[in-house]
């Protein structure tokens, strides 16, 4: 996040209240309330938070989604691939990891490594090999 932008400071500090309102105070506990739709839904009431942030707070807990944003759109539409739905475009990284046998957060971790322009040496095993 961009702490300079009082709006990210006022998301983060809404994020953190309602975290704290709920009884999340671990990593743990933030990995399992993730777990659950509703609060995921609830998460995303917060002014700021999108599908993305959602997603992307899980996999900073552990969870492995795949957080679509312009570099995933980007890489996408250089393959074709344009104009899905945010949960379309998703389920299709999520798809694409399982044929090729990869975790969905790796995959996209990858992929996000590759459009920001990372060169090759930079690049850690694991991201090469999703990207073959």
């Amino acid at each position: 996040m961009n702490f300079n932008s009082p709006s990210r400071v006022a998301t983060a500090h809404a994020i953190t209240d309602l975290l704290a309102a709920k009884g999340v105070d671990t990593r743990d506990e933030l990995h399992a309330w993730l777990g659950h739709q509703d609060n995921r839904a609830t998460l995303r009431a917060v002014k700021g938070v999108g599908p993305k942030s959602v997603d992307y707070i899980g996999n900073l807990v552990g969870r492995s989604h795949v957080a679509v944003d312009a570099h995933l759109r980007t890489f996408a539409a250089d393959a074709g691939v344009s104009d899905l739905r945010y949960e379309q475009l998703q389920a299709a990284y999520e798809k694409a990891a399982t044929l090729l046998g990869h975790e969905r957060g790796g995959l996209e971790h990858a992929v996000w490594r590759f459009k920001a322009g990372r060169s090759t040496q930079h690049r850690t095993p694991s991201d090469r090999q999703c990207l073959r």
